[in-house]
C-alpha cells in the first residue's frame, strides 16, 4: 500500500472522528450546560477539570453582588444573617445533590488536608478496641493522604499497612479483605486514583472493613461531582473531598466533610477552635463541642471560597447526578477510542482501566516524552496535566467539557508526539 493510500485512510479516520464528535455533541442533553461556563466559546482545550475546574459565568455575578451587598451592605452583620450558617447549608446541599447523604452529615471547612486530618484523628478515636493499632492504606494514593497517615501513625505509636496497588488498576474488595484483621482500626482509600482514575468499590470496600471490625474514611476528590455516590446507603464511616474540580469552587476553595450520622453523637476531632464550639460566642473558658456535624467546624469559615461552589450544586440539582456520570462515561470512552485511533500506534499506553464501569471522568496515558509534550500542548492553548513520571491525564469535566473540544485536544497531542 502505498503511503499516498496510507494518508488517505488516515484523513477518513480523522473524519469519521470529528464527525462522531459532532454527533456526540448534538445528542449530548447536557450540551447546553456548557455555556455557562467562562471560556468555553473559545478554541482552547481543557482536558484538566479533574485538577481545576472551570469558573461559571454567574461566579462572576454572586461574587460581585456579595461584594457590593453582602460583605460592603451587611458588614459584619451578615454572620448572623447567614454567613455562619453557610458551612451546614451548603454541606447540606452538597450531601443531598452529590453525596448521596442526609441533612446534617456534611459540612464545608478548611483544605482537604486538614479535614483528612480530623477525619483519620476523630475515626481512630471512635474504635473502641485499643487492641486495635493498625491504618489500612494504599501505596499508590495521593501523596497528602500517604504523609498524613505517616504522621499520624508517628504521633500515635500506630502500625501503617500498605495495599500495593497497580498504579493501571486500583484497590479491590479482595485486596482490603486479606490487609485488614484484628489489628486494624482505620481504612484510608481514595474512591478514584488520582493516576489511573481507577473507580474503587466503594461500597463492597466499606462491608468488607466491617466485617473485619475497621471503620473506613474514603478520599472522594476524584469522584464528587463526577461519579454517582450513595454514602449513607454504603453505610460509610467518614468522607473527605475538595470543592475545585468537578465542583468548580475555584484555586483553594474549601474542602467537605462527612460523617456518618451513627457516629456524630460521641465525634472527637482533634482541631478544637472557637467555632466549632458549642456556643461560639460565649467566649466562656472549657471548649464543649457542637453537636452534630457543626462540631467538626474549627476556626472562622471560608465565605468567599464557598460562593463559587453554589452555582455547580444548583446545576446539579438541575441534572442530576446520573446524567452527569453517563456523560462522563461517554466522555472517557470517546477518549480511548481516539487513543486507538492515534496515539496507540505511537506507543502511548493506557493507563487506566478500559471498562468504562471502572473508571472515573479521567483517562492516563503514558509515555516518556510526555512531560515535553505538555509543555508544547500549554502553549497550543490544548491544557492536560502531567504526573510523573510519564503521564498526561485527560481529565473531562461533564458539565463544561464537549466531545469536539476532546477531539482537538487530543488532535493536538498526537500531532506534538509524531513531531
Amino acid at each position: 500500500m502505498s503511503s499516498t493510500t496510507d494518508a488517505r485512510m488516515e484523513n477518513h479516520d480523522d473524519a469519521a472522528l470529528l464527525e462522531r464528535a459532532a454527533h456526540l455533541d448534538a445528542m449530548d442533553p447536557l450540551a447546553r450546560y456548557r455555556d455557562h461556563f467562562i471560556g468555553t466559546d473559545t478554541d482552547l482545550s481543557y482536558l484538566d477539570g479533574n485538577s481545576l475546574g472551570r469558573p461559571l459565568k454567574r461566579t462572576v455575578t454572586d461574587i460581585s453582588t456579595f461584594i457590593q451587598d453582602g460583605w460592603g451592605g451587611r458588614l459584619i452583620r451578615g454572620w448572623d444573617e447567614e454567613w455562619l450558617d453557610l458551612p451546614q447549608a451548603i454541606g447540606d446541599q452538597l450531601g443531598r445533590s452529590v453525596l448521596g447523604a442526609a441533612p446534617g452529615r456534611t459540612v464545608i471547612a478548611d483544605s482537604t488536608t486538614v479535614v483528612l486530618y480530623k477525619l483519620i484523628r476523630a475515626a481512630l478515636a471512635a474504635v473502641p478496641d485499643p487492641a486495635r493499632t493498625e491504618i489500612v492504606l494504599d501505596t499508590d494514593n495521593f501523596p497528602t493522604d500517604r504523609y498524613l497517615v505517616e504522621g499520624i501513625a508517628r504521633e500515635e505509636g500506630l502500625t501503617l499497612t500498605w495495599i500495593e496497588a497497580d498504579p493501571a488498576a486500583g484497590v479491590t474488595p479482595d485486596q482490603v479483605r486479606d490487609a485488614t484483621g484484628l489489628a486494624t482500626a482505620v481504612v484510608l482509600l481514595s474512591h478514584v486514583a488520582y493516576r489511573s482514575g481507577f473507580l474503587a468499590d466503594l461500597r463492597a470496600i466499606t462491608e468488607v472493613a466491617h466485617s473485619a471490625g475497621a471503620l473506613v474514611v474514603w478520599d472522594l476528590c476524584h469522584s464528587a461531582g463526577s461519579v454517582e455516590l450513595d454514602l449513607d446507603a454504603a453505610d460509610v464511616d467518614f468522607a473527605a473531598g475538595c470543592t475545585y474540580k468537578y465542583l468548580n469552587g475555584g484555586p483553594g476553595s474549601p474542602a467537605f466533610a462527612y460523617v456518618n450520622a451513627r457516629h456524630l453523637p460521641g465525634l472527637r476531632q482533634p482541631i478544637w477552635g472557637w467555632m466549632g464550639r458549642k456556643d461560639a460566642f460565649e467566649m466562656a473558658a472549657g471548649y464543649e463541642p457542637a453537636p452534630g456535624i457543626r462540631g467538626f467546624l474549627s476556626g472562622t469559615p471560608a465565605i468567599f471560597g464557598m460562593l463559587a461552589m453554589r452555582g455547580t450544586l444548583d446545576l446539579i440539582d438541575e441534572t442530576g447526578m446520573a446524567a452527569i456520570r453517563q456523560k462522563s462515561l461517554e466522555l472517557t470512552a470517546y477518549t480511548v477510542e481516539l487513543y486507538d485511533a492515534w496515539l496507540r500506534p505511537l506507543g502511548v499506553e493506557l493507563a487506566s482501566p478500559r471498562d468504562p464501569q471502572r473508571r472515573g471522568s479521567h483517562i492516563t496515558l503514558d509515555h516518556p516524552a510526555f512531560r515535553n509534550v505538555t509543555s508544547a500542548l500549554w502553549e497550543q492553548d490544548v491544557i492536560p496535566d502531567f504526573r510523573a513520571p510519564q503521564g498526561i491525564r485527560i481529565g473531562l469535566s461533564p458539565l463544561s467539557t464537549s466531545f469536539a473540544e476532546v477531539h482537538r485536544g487530543m488532535a493536538a497531542l498526537r500531532d506534538v508526539l509524531q513531531r
